[in-house]
């Protein structure tokens, strides 16, 4: 098996190695990329995440998952090599800090405050206003499909729901919201408390239905991670909450076959529409 195809699997996609105290290397798939060959947002929270367990376990942490991770996309790394710079805050007893820098050619291009704890797969809910979408089968739900690129397509199999794909045949919507089903695809593991951090930028944005452009760069990605998710197939819904000036406000749901919500998100982003003159 060559390289690019070991890569597919997320766990060998998102690996870091260390190099020296507090510093990790990756290699940045191709395969976790968006539309222009930039990574996906998700995937590189995947990163970031691996190299903020990795510091924190060095120093003597006992935690197993990142609750919550916030990341600043500074610049648009490449895929290729890379280098993880982790500075650990503090290591709580049930909570531990760690900053992650990731760097190519020796300039930060992105950075993230990633917060560390341990999650459970029968933690019970005392309260939940978040309701799961309301989702057509499968079967009735618009694939998506990879293109000739190497693209996120190729390793996360997202099904929209007919009601929110109106703006694949030019049809202009009232509400900015997407919603549908996501399965992780990468021929190797189904979702997991880590690799869920994928899914919380996994929809197309919800600016689509709306008429936007193809063009939505994040800009700032705020993930939570509430608990394991159980099953192979998660329900996810994202919208929009404001549009002013450019940038876009953005929040994510997603639900485990239980009916439980397992992560959410929060995004800022820019964002194009045709002109209208």
């Amino acid at each position: 098996m060559g390289q690019v195809e070991e890569n597919r699997a997320l766990r060998d996609a998102a690996a870091v190695e260390p190099v020296g105290p507090g510093r990790y290397s990756v290699q940045l798939s191709r395969y976790y990329t968006i539309p222009g060959g930039y990574p996906n947002g998700g995937y590189l929270q995947c990163v970031m995440a691996n190299g903020a367990l990795a510091a924190a376990s060095a120093e003597g942490s006992h935690h197993l998952h990142t609750t919550s991770i916030t990341t600043n996309f500074i610049g648009a790394p490449a895929p290729g090599p890379a280098e993880l710079l982790c500075e650990v805050r503090r290591i709580g007893r049930g909570v531990s800090f760690v900053h992650v820098a990731l760097l190519q050619e020796g300039q930060v291009v992105t950075e993230s405050l990633v917060t560390l704890g341990n999650l459970h797969e029968d933690s019970i809910v005392r309260y939940m206003d978040a309701r799961v979408p309301d989702l057509a089968p499968l079967e009735e739900c618009v694939r998506s499909r990879a293109g000739d690129e190497i693209t996120m397509g190729g390793v996360l199999d997202g099904r929209l729901d007919p009601s929110c794909v109106g703006w694949m045949n030019g049809e202009i919507a009232e509400r900015g919201e997407v919603k549908g089903w996501l399965r992780l695809d990468d021929g190797d593991a189904s979702w997991s408390g880590w690799s869920v951090l994928l899914a919380t930028d996994g929809m197309v944005p919800g600016t689509f239905p709306l008429g936007s452009s193809g063009w939505v760069p994040t800009l700032q990605l705020t993930s939570y991670v509430r608990r394991v998710p159980a099953g192979e197939w998660l329900r996810a819904r994202q919208w929009c909450i404001v549009i002013a000036d450019g940038v876009v406000d953005e929040r994510c749901e997603l639900f485990d076959d239980r009916g439980e919500l397992v992560a959410s998100s929060s995004q800022i982003a820019m964002v194009r529409f045709p002109s209208t003159h």
